[in-house]
């Protein structure tokens, strides 16, 4: 009622006869109705008979779903579960929810109305929507049916379309410009990622004990990231799942690429969040990485005139036996310096077009002496396919990021070299 009276000013009589009418009238033109309940968590609190009413007079009136909504996203998952049963006892229509995320709560909501009878749910791919969000579709469906029997998609095989959700969520963040959520359940980066020994080791004797389903139910990986606390193990884990090569473990090689990965971790650079550069140094320790370009040279021009800013940069790659020379233009040095290297390189490896960089961050040390202190720069890369991530430490921001962006782009062509064979 406050709803109606305060933000809609209108009598609580009038809200009733015009949803009757609006509903009436769509029904009339042969439309499927699903009548969104606005705040109606919190109207039921206030007046339940009132709340009540109001859904009865959309389903009277030939509303084929009423939806309750959280508006303000502050209900409890108790609180809805007991709300969803009293209207589902006292309606013979389809009770649906609508959650917002601004206390936390929109997966668990959600799936505590289904638990109280709702059989329509509203969600957003990876949770997106206004201030906080909305129920995570990428949460809430394999929830419903990995955890709860739950058929939540009008299609044959719903298994298979499951397998499409990683890909699923991180097309939605490409087209929203949004970056992807590394710790979101089910498709994020480290869903199903493990880092110390144990847990490793564990994780291969028995799946279940770390990982609560297959991570390629829902088209994610299994990533082992590599750092000062991992084993042999994890190391000839992570190349055996990034690059498709079987390995020893009491291989030398391996030993020795993790006391240089423990060496790096001692001086700063944490390799945790970027395994392509560890699969870089195996690759080199292994002797399977060969050399597919080489930058000799590089030169950046930076100016301010007149208020506007804008970089320049010369480079000089070497890709076999031929030497090129190009140039860019760009918004920073760092992207300068991206386009000049990537002018070269795409005009012999065509399918580094299709590698795009979609997140570059920069790690200042826990303690900075002053501002020529080494600094971490990190990238992230993907193909539309696959995400991997490089890192490269240095004084130099640039010569940090361009090294980076080197190895990045230097691990794609590694790749798929190794994979052919």
């Amino acid at each position: 009622s406050l709803h109606v009276e305060k933000v809609l000013k209108a009598s609580l009589q009038e809200n009733l006869d015009i949803v009757a009418e609006s509903v009436g009238y769509l029904k009339q033109h042969g439309l499927r109705v699903v009548f969104d309940a606005e705040h109606f968590f919190d109207g039921f609190r206030e007046n339940p008979e009132y709340s009540l009413t109001v859904l009865e007079a959309a389903v009277e009136s030939g509303a084929d779903t009423v939806v309750l909504a959280d508006t303000n996203g502050g209900q409890l998952p108790h609180q809805v579960y007991q709300t969803v049963s009293e209207v589902v006892d006292r309606l013979d229509a389809t009770v649906g929810v609508h959650m917002h995320n601004d206390s936390g709560n929109a997966v668990a909501n959600t799936l505590m109305a289904v638990l109280a009878g709702a059989s329509h749910v509203q969600v957003t791919v990876n949770g997106l929507g206004e201030r906080c969000g909305n129920a995570d579709l990428c949460q809430v469906v394999p929830n419903l049916y990995f955890k709860m029997g739950v058929k939540p998609l009008k299609v044959e095989d719903v298994e298979q379309a499951l397998r499409k959700l990683t890909n699923l969520s991180r097309t939605v963040y490409r087209l929203g410009g949004v970056k992807p959520n590394p710790y979101q359940p089910y498709v994020g980066e480290y869903a199903f990622s493990h880092k110390a020994g144990v847990h490793v080791d564990a994780v291969l004797k028995e799946r279940r004990a770390y990982e609560h389903i297959p991570p390629k139910a829902v088209g994610n990986v299994r990533r082992m990231t590599v750092s000062e606390l991992a084993g042999r193990t994890a190391v000839v884990y992570a190349l055996l799942e990034e690059l498709g090569l079987r390995v020893a473990k009491r291989d030398e090689r391996v030993a020795k690429t993790v006391e240089e990965v423990k060496a790096l971790a001692l001086s700063g650079v944490s390799l945790d969040e970027a395994q392509s550069t560890v699969a870089l140094i195996l690759l080199k320790q292994l002797g399977l990485w060969r050399e597919m370009f080489r930058l000799s040279e590089w030169r950046i021009v930076s100016e301010s005139v007149g208020g506007k800013t804008s970089s320049w940069s010369w480079v000089k790659v070497e890709v076999g036996d031929r030497e090129e020379v190009g140039a860019g233009e760009g918004v920073g040095p760092v992207h300068a310096a991206d386009v000049a290297i990537r002018g070269i390189l795409e005009r012999f490896y065509p399918e580094l077009r299709d590698v795009r960089l979609i997140d570059y961050r920069v790690i200042l040390p826990e303690a900075p002496s002053d501002t020529a202190s080494l600094v971490r720069v990190y990238v992230d890369f993907t193909d539309g396919r696959t995400v991997w991530s490089t890192t490269a430490a240095s004084k130099n921001i640039v010569e940090a990021s361009i090294q980076a962006i080197l190895d990045g782009l230097d691990y794609y062509l590694q790749r798929k070299r190794t994979l052919k064979h």
